[in-house]
């Protein structure tokens, strides 16, 4: 990374990509300004979801940032090609993450339709719910119900 010769590095330690707000990336968003090159080694460094990817480059363009990766040279918004070639690249992200949330959608339709619901089953039966409208009814509390139910509190 030295060795590119950047004004500055800014490592993270220990940190996920997965987060958003990380120390040294703050400061390092906060040091940026219009007309700088942000320096990558690769990617996944800056983000490990695609979509935020494609957003913090957004906005990394909208602040007048451009960003290089070493690692991957193709992605160099400094130049026309390698901006086409980012435009290209989200446009493919976008679209596998469209097709994974449909997939996913038509899944859980095709499921309903044949009878069958996702999450965990339910442990008030019947007699439970009676049960716990009849106490709720003489003023029990709702953790007393749920103790003396062997349920949960939540709604």
């Amino acid at each position: 990374m030295k060795a590119a010769g950047p004004d500055r590095v800014y490592v993270d330690h220990g940190e996920s990509s997965r987060k958003v707000s990380r120390p040294q990336w703050d400061a390092c968003l906060d040091y940026l300004h219009k007309g700088d090159v942000l320096l990558v080694y690769r990617l996944d460094r800056l983000s490990s979801s695609d979509q935020h990817l494609i957003s913090l480059i957004n906005e990394l363009g909208e602040r007048g940032v451009d960003l290089r990766s070493l690692t991957e040279p193709a992605i160099d918004t400094t130049s026309p090609m390698g901006r086409a070639l980012y435009g290209i690249m989200a446009v493919f992200a976008q679209l596998r993450v469209d097709t994974i949330r449909q997939n996913t959608l038509d899944g859980l339709a095709h499921a309903r339709a044949q009878g069958r619901f996702g999450g965990r089953p339910t442990v008030m039966t019947p007699d439970k719910l009676s049960e716990a409208i009849d106490m709720r009814a003489q003023g029990k509390t709702i953790a007393y119900v749920a103790g003396v139910l062997g349920v949960g509190e939540a709604p």
